[in-house]
């Protein structure tokens, strides 16, 4: 658990001094309540600076932190992130009471396809395989074969016998892994209502206003982004690259709360961005973070089955990952 002291120096490249001395008491309020509760908080890459650095105790994204949430001793984890996170939180740790702090915080992807989607599919392709991009329900990972994410897309996609692969449910994720593989990648027209935002003009642009910007897209984005990019990556695989690169002037092209979340990690970085914030993700806040844990409220419910088989399709990815 970061101190008051780490939290405000954090804070201080975000925020004005006067925003944060007021958020300081409820930051302090829910540093509290997580003891009590014996919680942990998770935060994903795109929550707001006072939510990331304020009060959530592993930050990442998003399967990164079910597995590492899995293997702590909390009673409660609150997942400061979208729906479909917190259920493939549930999958991981299904011992444990999952919360989230606001049921609404949905995601345009997820929602893009559904169960009884990915079963219809399977019977228009008997036989291929489904893998599908974790950023989906669990009553989808239910029903495939193998779950991926945008890191290791290509190694799922590869890993399979079969030269006719189903991918789900992200068409533009499908399309820049079809670009790297001889295999025929079926996909399904789902999308992240952020990622599709960016086009190749928004890179032209900021090249001109920028000379020698690094641009970072995320590969959720279109095609023509990806292809006009210097390096697109996972949120993780962003942070790692911007890391050990030497690059001073840096446009990501990703949720906007990604960039201020990393100019505390780098200060020594100059970010610049079109700033597409994701509505869904902006639903967490620190009041209803407080209420949650106060009240153990939204809590987490899945169906034995889904979590048997959803836990299943994220096994199988875990296990051809870290594979030695």
């Amino acid at each position: 658990m970061k101190t008051l002291e780490e939290v405000t120096k954090a804070l201080k490249n975000t925020y004005m001094e006067h925003e944060v001395e007021a958020k300081l008491p409820l930051i302090q309020e829910i540093q509290r309540l997580k003891k009590e509760k014996k919680a942990i908080l998770l935060g994903h890459n795109y929550m707001t600076p006072d939510v990331f650095h304020g009060v959530s105790d592993i930050t990442g994204d998003s399967l990164y932190l079910s597995k590492v949430a899995a293997d702590t001793d909390a009673d409660i984890i609150l997942f400061n992130g979208v729906h479909f996170m917190a259920e493939t939180a549930k999958l991981m740790s299904p011992q444990k009471k999952v919360l989230i702090a606001d049921l609404k915080a949905g995601c345009s992807l997820a929602e893009s396809i559904t169960r009884q989607d990915v079963i219809d599919l399977k019977k228009q392709y008997p036989g291929i395989p489904v893998v599908t991009y974790v950023n989906c329900t669990a009553d989808v990972k239910a029903e495939t074969d193998i779950c991926c994410t945008s890191a290791n897309a290509l190694q799922i996609v590869e890993s399979l016998e079969s030269d006719t692969v189903i991918f789900l449910p992200d068409q533009y994720l499908a399309a820049n892994v079809q670009n790297l593989t001889k295999k025929k990648i079926i996909t399904h027209p789902g999308s992240c209502m952020v990622h599709e935002m960016y086009s190749a003009e928004d890179i032209e642009l900021t090249r001109r206003q920028f000379p020698g910007v690094t641009v970072i897209s995320h590969p959720e984005c279109k095609t023509e982004v990806v292809d006009r990019s210097d390096y697109s990556g996972s949120t993780s695989q962003m942070s790692e690259f911007i890391r050990k690169s030497g690059a001073r002037d840096i446009f990501l092209i990703t949720e906007c709360s990604m960039g201020d979340n990393l100019r505390s990690e780098f200060p020594d970085r100059h970010f610049v961005s079109t700033c597409q914030v994701c509505p869904h993700m902006k639903r967490i806040t620190l009041e209803k973070i407080r209420d949650a844990l106060l009240y153990d409220q939204y809590e987490i419910h899945l169906d034995p089955e889904v979590i048997e088989k959803g836990r299943m399709s994220v096994q199988r990815m875990l296990d051809l990952s870290y594979k030695k």
